[in-house]
């Protein structure tokens, strides 16, 4: 009787510890389908867990990163707020949101931690990062196109890029080492501006805007750029490449563009081609736009070469026709090139000829003494 009571005993201890085990269990898990990623320096990566409470008791886990490599950092957040510990209904799960900041000055390489859960059990969610490019602490001032070319009347448009890789925000700011007389801009965000502002990692737009001096040669001209904030700088060399402005007038040796002529006569002019610019002419053609039965003629009606600054005389004659009247009669001279062309208005005063004077003069003479006879003759009747 008392070995069955004993045994019955046994029994019911051992069903109830079965019993109380049944209802205490858990098991909880953290799970991510992304556990090996590629990085760059500087990057923040974002890893979506869900912590799985597979038991049949509520769950309350803490969270633990094992193996972080040094100067990392991370966040863990759900919902949108940072917390330490998540509790979890029997067969239910949560997702948590892990933050993981890649410093800026690291080595190429893979780097391996984990993410600790801790219940009543503890799991490891094992990651992996791979970070393909070795980081640093610097200031990037870059610029695709440095190299442009133009007229000295032109304006040079350079568009950069200033990217703060380092850890703290940075002031820098702008200056450029252009020639005398030169002039550098900075626009950013469309305003003109001598310094511009970033927080790490973070980049900005800036387009520097040259002018070159009014009297600048053609050539070749080298402006360092700088952008320095005191703990970092950086530089970027624009090339500017100055092919000379284009010039020319046409005019005469005292600049005076009036002159007279006889009609049915021709006149010498003498003219002046210059080169106003400061890149040589080439192949300067001369032509003459005249009155009607005007001609014009020119002893050289093409200059092969003109450097800049220097002038050639060229002659002109001008031939009026014998039936133009006395008056004032526009011709236009032009000088042209496949760059540039010029206009002078020349005003010619046609006056008549000094035969016809005497012609008209002696007609006249002619019919007054024709008169004076007639009147001899028959007046005496």
């Amino acid at each position: 009787m008392l070995r069955k009571a004993f045994f019955l005993v046994t029994v019911f201890v051992l069903g109830g510890m079965l019993f109380h085990t049944q209802i205490t269990h858990a098991d909880v898990t953290a799970y991510t389908p992304y556990t090996g990623l590629s990085v760059t320096p500087g990057e923040d990566i974002e890893y979506s867990v869900d912590i799985i409470n597979d038991g049949n008791s509520v769950e309350n886990v803490s969270f633990e990163m094992e193996g972080l490599p040094e100067d990392w950092d991370y966040s863990i957040t759900a919902n949108g707020t940072s917390i330490q510990q998540l509790s979890i209904r029997p067969n239910k799960e949560e997702q948590v949101r892990i933050n993981v900041t890649v410093p800026l000055k690291i080595e190429k390489g893979e780097y391996n931690f984990n993410l600790v859960t801790k219940g009543t059990n503890q799991d490891k969610l094992p990651f992996l990062v791979r970070v393909t490019e070795e980081g640093t602490f610097k200031t990037n001032f870059t610029m695709d196109q440095t190299n442009m070319q133009g007229h000295a009347d032109s304006e040079f448009n350079y568009s950069a890029t200033l990217k703060n890789q380092t850890a703290e925000k940075q002031h820098y700011g702008l200056s450029a080492q252009a020639p005398e007389g030169w002039n550098v801009q900075f626009k950013a965000d469309g305003n003109t501006v001598t310094s511009v502002t970033l927080e790490p990692s973070a980049e900005k737009s800036v387009e520097v805007v040259v002018t070159p001096a009014e009297n600048a040669k053609a050539d070749t001209y080298k402006i360092p750029i700088n952008a320095s904030s005191g703990t970092t700088s950086s530089d970027i060399e624009v090339e500017a490449v100055i092919t000379g402005t284009y010039g020319v007038t046409v005019t005469t040796p005292d600049g005076n563009l009036n002159a007279d002529v006889t009609a049915g006569g021709e006149r010498n002019i003498e003219l002046v081609v210059e080169n106003t610019g400061t890149t040589d002419l080439t192949d300067i053609e001369l032509r003459a736009t005249t009155p009607p039965d005007w001609e014009a003629s020119f002893d050289e009606d093409t200059i092969p070469t003109l450097k800049a600054g220097k002038k050639a005389t060229i002659k002109a004659t001008l031939s009026a026709p014998d039936s133009a009247i006395a008056g004032d009669y526009v011709t236009t001279f032009t000088a042209q090139t496949a760059e540039v062309s010029h206009d002078a208005t020349f005003r010619m005063s046609v006056k008549t000829s000094t035969l016809w004077g005497f012609v008209g003069v002696g007609t006249i003479l002619a019919v007054v003494g024709g008169l004076y006879g007639i009147f001899r003759k028959y007046g005496r009747r």
